[in-house]
């Protein structure tokens, strides 16, 4: 296996499903060794299994993305088991939707740990580890609702804004270190996350789709494969950048 990732280091939140996931297997089939860091220890090694069993390389370590010790432990394992670190998907994300008026407390909480500290988490050991390998990038997922909006998902808006404006102050922070740092504005994407509206909440889940100009949601491979360009040494004058990646739906 070869490929624009071949023998890089890439750590991976949220990589046991849809766009983390999709992405994991991607950069491990172009030959990176790929770290996933997340909660669900047996998804996660059944995971690292077909991995290594379609002859790619990779580690699984569990780790909540809202607890900073676990977002230490995940680079160190990276670093001790490879020896570098040449790059991560920030991509762990989700929670409660709802707006202003019906977030309640715990919630808003809730949401801006798993979808803007958790990236701040990430970067703040990710970033160290990058630069003393030799430089490297960093992809953040954000998210169009935190360009566009959405009057029913306010916490989340919120953090996803968050997510953008943090890329941009890592990015210019390390941007003589050798480390590129992006953010993805995500917009509707096929994975287990939207395909659970589609089951539960029909009518929300038509108003969302109808709503997209090209008429269908993005793939998690599509997502994928945007990533991979942007952690590669494509990509090397890329940096501070939030490219979205919505089917037009914020042209």
């Amino acid at each position: 296996m070869s490929g624009r990732l071949e023998a890089k280091v890439l750590v991976v939140t949220g990589g046991t499903r849809g766009m983390g996931l999709a992405f994991a297997q991607r950069a491990a089939t172009e030959g990176a060794r790929v770290v996933i860091g997340a909660r669900d220890k047996d998804r996660g090694e059944e995971v690292v299994a077909q991995i290594r069993n379609a002859g790619g390389s990779a580690l699984f370590v569990p780790a909540d993305v809202t607890v900073e010790e676990d977002m230490a432990r995940l680079v160190d394992a990276a670093v001790t088991q490879y020896g570098r670190l040449d790059g991560a998907f920030n991509n762990a994300g989700g929670g409660p939707m709802a707006s202003v008026r019906e977030t309640d407390s715990d919630n808003w909480h809730r949401s801006l740990a798993l979808n803007l500290t958790s990236v701040f988490y990430g970067l703040k050991y990710e970033l160290p580890a990058i630069i003393a390998s030799g430089g490297g990038a960093i992809v953040n997922n954000a998210s169009v609702s935190g360009v566009k909006g959405d009057g029913t998902q306010a916490a989340y808006n919120a953090a996803k804004h968050g997510v953008i404006g943090l890329t941009r102050s890592a990015a210019l922070d390390v941007a003589r270190s050798g480390v590129r740092v992006n953010a993805l504005v995500t917009g509707l994407i096929d994975t287990p996350l939207w395909q659970g509206v589609v089951s539960q909440a029909p009518e929300v889940a038509e108003r969302h789709l109808s709503a997209q100009p090209t008429g269908r949601a993005g793939t998690s491979d599509e997502v994928a494969a945007l990533t991979a360009f942007l952690l590669s040494d494509e990509a090397t004058f890329i940096s501070g950048a939030s490219i979205a990646i919505d089917g037009a739906l914020t042209a």
